[in-house]
């Protein structure tokens, strides 16, 4: 392996010790040697399709394309409107589901549980009614598993898309199916276990998916105003373009966001391709 010149070495090192900040919070660093240090038994296997697609650089690709299509479901909206503190606390936000998605992935069992215990605690608070009247509870099983499929939906997409390796139809199957054991933990009953029946169900949801103006209002903070400094605005909006494109057609037209797929196979497949080179590129353990 070639050395890079210290100057570059360095520079790699502060911007991979600055995107993992804000990823990661504050406790980070402690949280990723109690993940991925601490001895016991994992929930899955070195060479499961999980740790390959949640460990690659196109999860954050993946994870804001989750957030927009997360936001149709009207009752998942308000949910997240009125609890989540996401505008307020963005940051800690993202710190709190990426500390949920290594502890549950790559963590010990015990590790991996107790932060379900603690999901499952905050689900149980979260309750109100939505703008339009209806009821809802975070601890709902239906809107557990609508966040469940847009989540792992997006995860897959962007991984195929933008992966170092992606998984051929029997690893997107594993894939499915691996995170049906965290699902199932959460308080999904029947979490779908192949690619196919993930798609299904997906499309099933669509008669109750809406475009409500919480929903767009989150589209844009999300993808005009996020709290970024102005040198990290270009990357970003890089990532944003890859996450909009990956969005099923059907899911533009609630949100106002447009559809354009010339430009979007070519302009956008490659800026996406190139912002999530770089991240993997600064996030990469320095060579020993």
């Amino acid at each position: 392996m070639v050395s890079l010149p210290a100057g570059v070495s360095d520079l790699r090192a502060r911007l991979g010790a600055g995107v993992f900040e804000k990823v990661a919070g504050a406790e980070g660093p402690q949280r990723r040697v109690r993940i991925h240090e601490a001895p016991g038994p994992r929930w899955f296997g070195e060479d499961r399709p999980i740790r390959a697609v949640h460990g690659d650089a196109s999860m954050f690709v993946g994870g804001l394309r989750a957030l927009l299509l997360q936001s149709l479901h009207p009752l998942a909206m308000a949910g997240v409107a009125g609890h989540s503190g996401y505008r307020g606390d963005p940051w800690g936000r993202l710190a709190r589901t990426s500390y949920f998605l290594a502890s549950t992935t790559f963590g010990p069992e015990a590790e991996a549980r107790a932060t379900i215990e603690r999901i499952r605690s905050v689900h149980a608070a979260v309750r109100g009614t939505a703008p339009d009247g209806r009821p809802y509870s975070a601890s709902d099983p239906h809107l557990l598993e609508w966040v469940h499929l847009a989540e792992i939906d997006s995860f897959l997409r962007a991984h195929s898309r933008y992966g170092t390796a992606p998984l051929d139809q029997e690893g997107r199957d594993g894939y499915v199916a691996d995170t049906a054991r965290i699902a199932r933990e959460l308080g999904v009953p029947d979490p779908p276990e192949t690619e196919a029946d993930l798609a299904a169900r997906l499309e099933g949801f669509r008669p109750e998916l809406e475009g409500t103006p919480e929903a767009r209002s989150t589209a844009r903070f999300l993808l005009l105003n996020p709290p970024l400094p102005l040198v990290a605005r270009a990357p970003y909006a890089l990532l944003a373009a890859a996450a909009v494109a990956l969005l099923p057609r059907w899911a533009r037209p609630p949100l106002h966001l447009p559809y354009l797929p010339l430009v979007e196979q070519t302009a956008v497949r490659a800026a996406g391709g190139l912002v999530t080179r770089g991240i993997r590129w600064v996030m990469a353990p320095p060579a020993r």
